[in-house]
């Protein structure tokens, strides 16, 4: 049985199918849940244009910010804007599963190679998928859980400590106003936690909560904070919010009214949380940063429990293990010769004779033999290889164990995204650039290419006629020019122990 709109079988199965990117699947969620009532679709262009001028949508609705979508312009050149059965659009989940379907009723050239489109949507199947789908009610069914009164709102985008939780506690009490609790579950946020591990942390502080209703939102950052805090407003008074509660650095700019809490801290004379200038300096402790929590939980050290309460802490100290348990990403870069494939497969040797770790070598050229096949070396396709490597690493890490990689990945962007994988896996990733100038690289020339490149026997040879973008966030950096593979060998090893991913072993006499 589905909810969704059965399209015609003919239009459905004709009709272009593209996926969107991450935030445009959470604003399409939105938009079919009820969310972001009474938009029911994307922008058009009169809509954007009557949004810049007056902040109302063309039809007279006020709405804070701009909601678009973008597709190939190969798509739209197939439809018929005029004709409704050939204007439609299939949008599919990242698994390729059709879950809604717009009506283009408009479609502009917004960027390179795509178009902008706008009209309405409507929800195709009855789009169920992913953990944690009986928290996933729409704004309607929310509302009528809610009792009658003041509805104090509180976007959990982090674990909620003591003093979260204290400043929760006091606002519902002040407002006497019931508690609703917004978990994001679209990307792992601010918090760097997979949602599902955020859900988990906000169900282990709930019994020192008020009585509260938990509901799991696609929220999703998109890097504008006014444009996020705008329309997590927006969400917030759609699911019946009237008293909206700051949290960190989020911000509000409409809808229910923003209170933002003083600062607490602890008190250690009685061990309650107070406002912080209610307490003398001497008896006063200062909440935890998020820099010194990760460290605690890095160096496997317990959160304090003046600080967490223990069903957090567990959860946490679960979802984010010492650093010496925890999957790992090492990713080398630099050019042709440089080195890093043999330091590679040198430190992967040494980590397989402790025993610790369970080790993987991705080698670009057996990735590429294996993984890659096919793929040729123009941009595209480079970037489509070292996303292949990064993902595989990454779902390597994600089960605790310790992916080495080592492309040319000449490119800052396919590089950044491999490191987005790993964090997004739960792993954590090192960026270890060879930084072995380019002439010492085509002197080398051990399988030659460069002299293949110079002649014109070989296009696209990084160095010579594609270039190589230099990292400006390599966590290490070697140059093999005047120094032993050895040498490297033992500098990256050093920088896994110090920095505790690995543990630290006695030389043998």
């Amino acid at each position: 049985m589905t909810d969704g709109w059965v399209l015609p079988d003919d239009v459905l199965r004709d009709a272009p199918a593209y996926t969107p990117r991450p935030f445009e699947l959470a604003d399409l969620e939105l938009i079919l849940s009820g969310a972001y009532a009474p938009l029911g679709g994307f922008h058009t262009r009169a809509d954007l244009t009557s949004l810049r001028s007056r902040g109302r949508l063309a039809d007279g609705t006020a709405w804070p910010v701009s909601v678009t979508l973008e597709v190939p312009a190969s798509l739209i050149a197939g439809l018929d804007l005029t004709n409704p059965l050939l204007r439609m659009l299939v949008l599919t989940d990242l698994e390729g599963a059709p879950v809604a379907a717009v009506d283009v009723v408009d479609a502009w050239p917004s960027r390179d190679g795509f178009s902008a489109v706008g009209g309405r949507v409507r929800r195709l199947g009855d789009g169920q998928q992913g953990p944690f789908q009986r928290l996933r009610r729409n704004p309607e069914e929310v509302r009528a859980l809610l009792p009658p009164g003041r509805v104090l709102g509180v976007i959990a985008d982090r674990p909620l400590h003591r003093p979260q939780l204290a400043q929760i506690a006091h606002a519902a009490r002040t407002l006497a106003a019931h508690l609703l609790i917004l978990i994001p579950i679209a990307d792992s946020g601010i918090s760097g936690l997979p949602p599902e591990v955020l859900v988990r942390t906000v169900f282990a502080a709930r019994d020192r909560m008020p009585p509260a209703t938990l509901v799991a939102v696609p929220l999703i950052r998109r890097g504008d904070e006014i444009r996020d805090a705008l329309l997590r407003a927006k969400v917030a008074a759609a699911y019946g919010v009237t008293h909206l509660l700051s949290t960190g650095e989020m911000l509000s700019g409409g809808g229910p009214r923003v209170l933002v809490p003083r600062e607490l801290a602890y008190d250690n004379r009685d061990g309650q949380w107070r406002w912080r200038e209610d307490i003398p300096p001497r008896n006063r402790r200062l909440a935890l940063s998020q820099e010194e929590i990760d460290d605690l939980l890095d160096r496997g050290f317990p959160l304090p429990e003046w600080h967490t309460p223990p069903a957090v802490a567990r959860e946490l100290a679960r979802a984010r293990p010492p650093r010496r348990h925890r999957g790992l990403v090492v990713f080398f870069t630099g050019l042709s010769g440089s080195g890093k494939s043999t330091i590679a497969r040198g430190v992967a040797d040494a980590l397989r004779e402790s025993g610790d770790r369970t080790i993987t070598l991705l080698d670009g050229d057996v990735v590429r033999r294996e993984l890659s096949a096919g793929l040729t070396f123009s941009k595209a396709d480079r970037d489509r290889n070292v996303r292949r490597i990064g993902w595989v690493a990454s779902e390597i890490g994600r089960h605790q164990g310790v992916a080495i990689c080592c492309p040319i990945a000449p490119y800052e962007q396919a590089r950044a995204a491999a490191r987005q994988m790993a964090r997004d896996a739960g792993a954590g990733f090192l960026l270890v650039w060879v930084a072995t100038p380019l002439q010492v690289c085509e002197a080398r020339d051990r399988k030659g290419l460069y002299a293949k490149a110079r002649a014109g026997q070989l296009t696209g040879m990084t160095g010579i006629d594609d270039p190589y973008e230099d990292p400006t966030d390599a966590d290490l950096v070697l140059d093999t020019t005047e120094t032993t593979i050895e040498a490297g060998v033992q500098a990256v090893l050093h920088h896994l122990t110090e920095t505790g991913w690995v543990e630290p072993r006695l030389q043998p006499a």
